[in-house]
This record gives C-alpha cells, structure tokens and sequence, in this order.
C-alpha cells in the first residue's frame, strides 16, 4: 500500500469525507482577482462542484497534485465541476502564468497573498482543498495532495440519488 507520511491513501480520502469545515453554515463566497484579469467569485460555479484548492509553485505536494486536478475538471467542467486553484505565495504575475503554462493547466488560478484562514477555513498547510457544494456549502476538507480518483469516489458518494 502506497503511503503518504504515516497516513495510507485510503485514510486520507476518508480524511477528505470527516473532515467537513463544521464551523461554516450555508452557502459561502469570495472574490479574488485571477490570473485571467478578472475577477472570480465563488458563487459564479453555484450549481457544480467546486474543488478549491489552495496551492504554491514551491510546495512539491502541490505540483504532485496539479496533474490530477487538471484531468478531474476537464473530465467535469461541462458537466457537474470544477476546480478553482488558489496561488498562495507572493509572485508577480508574469512568473505565474509562465508557470501556469508550463504546466498546462487549463482551470482557473486566482491569486491570493498567504493567509492561514480562507473565507472557507483554516489552511494548516499546502495544499489544502475545499470542496463546495452545488448549493454553495463546504462539506470537506483536505489537507494535503488529492487525486482525481479520490474526488471521483467523493463526489459519487455524495452526490443525491436521480429518481
């Protein structure tokens, strides 16, 4: 079994399933500027799944991870989801987006100066994920790499039953 630290894969999905950010009720939003030149609010995805997940160019969990999310939300985001990556460092814009490019990556970056509480909750470190709700609610947290199969199994789990 492949292990991250001292926590198996499978720990860590069922991290992402508890770990709920219980302190906040109901829909929740920000807006942060992107890389893009425009503004990005949360509440503009209401209706998918948002992955929002807090990252760094210097934080090699964060580049291990980056692949994975890039093929999760192609495989959703004409569909049910998204993923919203937030770069939390201070890096001029040039830089990013050369790395942005460098890495393919096709989802939104928005920016962020570092901050240990987002408007979702608490980022004990990077790369912290959030995932929000179609109805705009966080309902989990992860500290640490994901992968598309780990949101996949989530998002299944999860989702409401079609009649």
């Amino acid at each position: 079994m492949r292990t991250r630290g001292l926590w198996p894969r499978s720990l860590l999905l069922t991290g992402l399933l508890l770990l709920g950010t219980q302190d906040l009720a109901g829909p929740v939003d920000f807006t942060l500027p992107g890389l893009d030149g425009q503004d990005h609010r949360l509440s503009d995805y209401r209706g998918k799944w948002v992955l929002v997940n807090y990252w760094a160019t210097w934080c090699p969990p964060c580049l291990e991870e980056l692949p994975e999310l890039e093929v999760f939300h192609n495989n959703h985001k004409d569909k049910d989801a998204v993923v919203i990556g937030v770069n939390m460092e201070r890096i001029d814009k040039q830089h990013l987006q050369a790395f942005v490019d460098g890495q393919f990556l096709s989802y939104p970056i928005l920016m962020s100066k570092p901050v240990a509480r987002s408007a979702l909750g608490k980022i004990p470190g990077l790369p912290t994920s959030f995932l929000v709700n179609p109805a705009g609610e966080v309902v989990a947290r992860q500290v640490g790499p994901l992968t598309a199969a780990d949101l996949e199994r989530f998002i299944g789990k999860s989702a409401p039953a079609t009649p």
